[in-house]
């Protein structure tokens, strides 16, 4: 059904000539016992009015133009009303519901005049002996009750419209809603791309500085102390190990949308302490303080916890210079969690700056941003007094109960 409704909406002339097709045969049908001129007369009238009708929807203009002319014609050459004369109600509604603005308001004329033009038509010819004010009356009367259907006509093609128009802005609603919905959705998947960038980037960046650490104090105590060698090599095989399984993870991702929470690494606030040991086996001294009372925080807070702490050690390793030590504190505040990280080393803090504090790529200190606005949080990154380098981050928190 909703086929066929379909493919006779795209073929108005199919349905107009359905209409059209009875109008032409009943009013043919009913002069033919006229005399030749009279039926040939309205054989042309019934033929004209039912090609209109078939090409209404298409040529509105062309339709009620050309039916107001035929309609006055009509009257000038006093051939009475006929059946095929329903087309003239067709017009007027054709004008109000698909015409433009003038050949609305010539339909609407055009209705207007057909009663009285009628009446007077009528009564031209009439030899009705009624005195003349009941003869006016009656024609007033007449000539308004005959163009009432007109004006019905006129009213209903106006309703049609008004509803066309409707239907129209809600399919344009949809289609609009429908491409705004797409569009978010590849902003969410960039988003979500994007997030799984700087979570490569901190893992990679991370165990990678400490294989290389390792790699190279292996390679120095290799001939010496052949036991601290092979430990160092241990710490370089576990570090490699858990990259990969993060990495495929991660990875995992961008071939599936369907298996995100069970994919997704969250490291925590909890797991700090496993951090910061894998970096002091990696020959950075690092000292780690927690004050306040600690709490359930929120997932997206704590990974961002863990990340932030993580890519700040990575860069004191790379730009501390030697003999450096680290520092991180946690104060679990009322409305707010407090991260510290700083260190004592002398690298070049204008250097650290410049290159974001990551490797000259520029992802250190901007990924931190993004993160830490992520949820709503404030960082501070910079040169400490006395040396060395020192980033704050402030993540905002429920109150606590």
């Amino acid at each position: 059904m909703h086929r066929l409704y379909a493919w006779l909406r795209g073929r108005p002339m199919v349905v107009d000539g359905a209409w059209a097709v009875p109008v032409v045969f009943l009013s043919l049908v009913s002069h033919l016992g006229d005399d030749d001129w009279h039926q040939t007369g309205y054989a042309v009238i019934t033929m004209l009015i039912g090609s209109l009708m078939m090409v209404r929807r298409r040529w509105p203009a062309l339709a009620v133009t050309a039916g107001l002319g035929l309609g006055l014609l009509q009257v000038a050459l006093a051939v009475p009303p006929q059946f095929s004369c329903i087309g003239y109600l067709v017009f007027t509604y054709t004008g109000a519901a698909f015409g433009a603005q003038w050949v609305s308001r010539l339909a609407l004329t055009g209705g207007l005049l057909a009663g009285p033009l009628a009446t007077l038509e009528e009564y031209r010819y009439s030899v009705d002996s009624a005195p003349p004010e009941h003869g006016v009356l009656q024609r007033i009367f007449v000539g308004a009750l005959l163009s009432t259907p007109f004006i019905l006509c006129w009213a209903w093609g106006r309703l049609t419209r008004v509803r066309r128009a409707y239907f129209t802005e809600l399919e344009d609603r949809a289609e609009r809603l429908e491409r705004e919905r797409d569009a978010q959705a590849k902003v969410a998947v960039a988003a979500e791309r994007a997030r799984i960038a700087r979570e490569l980037h901190d893992v990679v960046a991370h165990n990678v500085s400490v294989m290389i650490v390792q790699a190279d104090g292996a390679a120095y105590v290799m001939d010496n102390s052949p036991a601290q060698a092979k430990e160092a090599l241990g710490t370089i095989a576990t570090t490699g190990r858990q990259a990969l399984v993060e990495m495929r993870r991660l990875l995992g991702l961008l071939r599936t949308a369907d298996t995100t929470d069970e994919y997704v690494p969250q490291p925590s606030v909890q797991e700090l302490p496993e951090l910061l040991e894998q970096v002091r086996t990696a020959g950075l001294p690092v000292e780690f303080t927690t004050s306040g009372t600690p709490r359930e925080l929120p997932r997206g807070v704590e990974l961002t916890v863990y990340r932030i702490v993580q890519e700040a050690l990575t860069n004191v390793r790379k730009h501390g210079g030697p003999h450096v030590s680290a520092r991180v504190a946690v104060d679990f505040g009322d409305r707010d969690l407090n991260v510290v990280i700083e260190d004592d080393g002398r690298g070049s803090t204008d250097e650290q700056l410049a290159n974001g504090g990551a490797d000259g790529q520029g992802h250190g200190l901007i990924g931190m941003r993004e993160r830490i606005g992520m949820v709503s949080g404030s960082l501070d990154a910079g040169p400490r007094p006395g040396g060395g380098f020192r980033i704050r981050a402030v993540l905002p928190l429920k109150a606590a109960r």
